[in-house]
C-alpha cells in the first residue's frame, strides 16, 4: 500500500493539491515537512497526528522534516482563532522550542533514518522588511488573502478584526516552503485541513519564484501539499481534551499512567478510529482487532492494544509496563503490590481528599464517615448498606461491617501516604495524608 492509499484507508487523507502527487511520491525519495507552532514547551495528543504523518512519510522511504516555528511563533498563526493571539516574548518562544524539539527528537529519532528538526527563525530572522515587501509580498494578492478562512472569519467579526501582524502569517509560512524547497529540495508540505490555504500559498510562491528565475516557459517546479482532517472524538470534542485539561506527550505534565488511562478509557467507536490514526500496525492487524472487539467487546482488545502501543512509543517499554501493572492492580484490587511512584500517580489521578494522620490514631477513623465525605456514599445509611453488602474495599481488600481505618492501612505513595477506598468494581477514592 503506498502512502496516499494508506492515509486514505486510515481516514487521514483530506485533500491533495494535485493528482500528480501520487506519481511524485512513487518515482523517487522525496522530502516533506510538517510545522509545529511553539505555543507551549510541550506537545499534546493533538500533535500526535502531524507526528504520525511524518513517521509514516519516513516509513514510506521518504525524508521527513519537522519545522519548529521559532520565527512564525513570534507572530502567531490566526488559523482557528477568533481573537488575536497574545504575543510571546523571545525567551518564551526559545523555551517552548527547546521542549518541543526534545519531544520530537525522542519520538521520531534524529539523523540517519530519523526526522530532521529545523527552526524557521534561522532564515526568517535574516530577512529584511523591504526585502520581504518587494521580493515576497509582491506575489501575494490581498484579494485572495482576505478570502482565506483564517482571515475572513476574523474580518466578519468587526469587534475582533485581524492585525497586520497575523495577516502576514501566511506570507511567512509560504516563505518557509520556498526556503526548504531551495535549500533541501523539499517538495511536500503536510498539515491539518485548516492549513490548506497556507500550503497553497507556498506552492504558488515556489512557482512564481521559479518562473522569475528561469523564465515563464521553463519547466514548472514540483511542490505539493497534503492535508489530513481535523480529527475529533466521536462526540465532536477535540482530541486529547479531558475534564482535567489537555493530555500531554511529556511525562512531567501527563504521567505515563494517566496517558495509558486516556487511551484505555476510549469508547469502542473512538478506539477503532484512534488505532487507525495513531498506530503503526498493519491493516490486517487492525482489522483482526476490530473482529476481536466485535466478538467480545468486554475484553476491550482494541483499547488495550492502542494504550500499550502509544505508551510504548511516547514513554518507552518500562513506563508502559508500570502503567499496565497499575491498571491491572486497580482492576484486581491488588494495589499493595505497587511501588510508591506508581501509587503516587494513581492517587493523583483518582478523586481525592486530604486528611491528617492523627485522625487514624486509636480507635481509628469511622469507615462510614469516610465513605460519605469521599462521596462514595450519599448518606451514612447508604454507606452502611454498601459495607454490609461487601461492596466496599480498603486498598483493594473487602472489609467487614465493623471495620475501622487506622495507620496500618497507610500506603507509601512517595511524597505522601494514601489509603485507597473502592465502592463496587470501579469507583475509587484516594485519601491523601501528608
Amino acid at each position: 500500500m503506498d502512502l496516499l492509499d494508506e492515509l486514505q484507508w486510515r481516514g487521514l487523507l483530506h485533500q491533495v493539491t494535485s493528482p500528480e502527487l501520487a506519481t511524485h511520491l512513487s518515482t523517487g525519495v522525496r522530502t516533506g515537512y510538517c510545522g509545529f507552532d511553539p505555543t507551549s514547551d510541550s506537545l499534546t495528543v493533538g500533535n500526535l497526528l502531524p507526528i504520525m504523518l511524518l513517521r509514516r512519510f519516513g516509513a514510506a522511504g521518504h525524508r521527513p522534516i519537522a519545522l519548529l516555528g521559532g520565527g512564525t511563533g513570534l507572530v502567531g498563526d490566526p488559523s482557528g482563532k477568533s481573537d488575536e493571539r497574545s504575543l510571546q516574548t523571545e525567551d518564551q518562544v526559545e523555551a517552548n522550542l527547546a521542549g518541543q524539539r526534545a519531544i520530537l527528537e525522542r519520538l521520531l529519532g534524529e539523523g540517519e533514518g530519523g526526522v530532521e528538526v529545523v527552526n524557521n527563525a534561522d532564515w526568517l530572522r535574516r530577512l529584511g522588511f523591504l526585502e520581504v515587501l518587494r521580493d515576497v509580498g509582491k506575489h501575494f494578492s490581498v484579494n485572495a488573502m482576505i478570502q482565506r478562512d483564517s482571515v475572513a472569519s476574523r474580518l466578519a467579526g468587526r469587534e475582533h478584526g485581524i492585525s497586520y501582524t497575523e495577516f502576514s502569517y501566511m506570507v511567512l509560512q509560504a516563505y518557509d516552503f520556498l526556503h526548504l524547497y531551495r535549500e533541501r529540495n523539499c517538495t511536500v508540505q503536510m498539515g491539518g485541513s485548516d492549513q490548506f490555504g497556507n500550503i497553497v500559498s507556498g506552492i504558488d510562491l515556489i512557482r512564481r519564484f521559479d518562473a522569475r528565475e528561469h523564465g515563464e516557459g521553463s519547466e514548472t517546479s514540483l511542490a505539493f501539499g497534503v492535508t489530513s482532517p481535523l480529527v475529533t472524538a466521536a462526540d465532536g470534542s477535540k482530541i486529547g481534551k479531558t475534564e482535567r485539561g489537555a493530555v500531554w506527550l511529556g511525562a512531567e505534565r501527563t504521567s505515563p499512567y494517566r496517558f495509558h488511562q486516556f487511551w484505555l478509557n476510549a469508547s469502542d467507536v473512538d478506539a477503532g478510529r484512534y488505532l487507525r490514526w495513531f498506530s503503526m500496525r498493519s491493516r490486517e492487524e487492525i482489522e483482526a482487532l476490530d473482529a476481536a472487539q466485535a466478538t467480545n467487546p468486554a475484553e476491550r482488545a482494541t483499547q488495550k492494544a492502542l494504550a500499550a502501543e502509544l505508551v510504548d512509543f511516547v514513554h518507552g517499554p518500562t513506563e508502559r509496563e508500570r502503567a499496565e501493572a497499575a491498571s491491572q492492580a486497580l482492576f484486581s484490587g491488588r494495589v499493595r503490590d505497587l511501588d510508591a511512584a506508581t501509587l503516587g500517580e494513581i492517587a493523583s489521578d483518582l478523586p481525592s481528599s486530604e486528611h491528617v494522620v492523627a485522625d487514624l490514631d486509636d480507635p481509628g477513623a469511622d469507615l462510614v464517615d469516610l465513605l460519605v465525605s469521599s462521596a462514595l456514599a450519599k448518606s451514612r445509611r447508604e454507606a452502611r448498606e454498601f459495607v454490609a453488602a461487601g461492596a466496599v474495599a480498603i486498598n483493594g481488600e473487602k472489609v467487614p461491617a465493623d471495620r475501622r481505618v487506622d495507620r496500618s492501612d497507610l500506603l507509601d505513595a512517595g511524597d505522601e501516604a494514601v489509603i485507597l477506598l473502592r465502592r463496587g468494581r470501579k469507583q475509587w477514592h484516594s485519601l491523601r495524608f501528608r
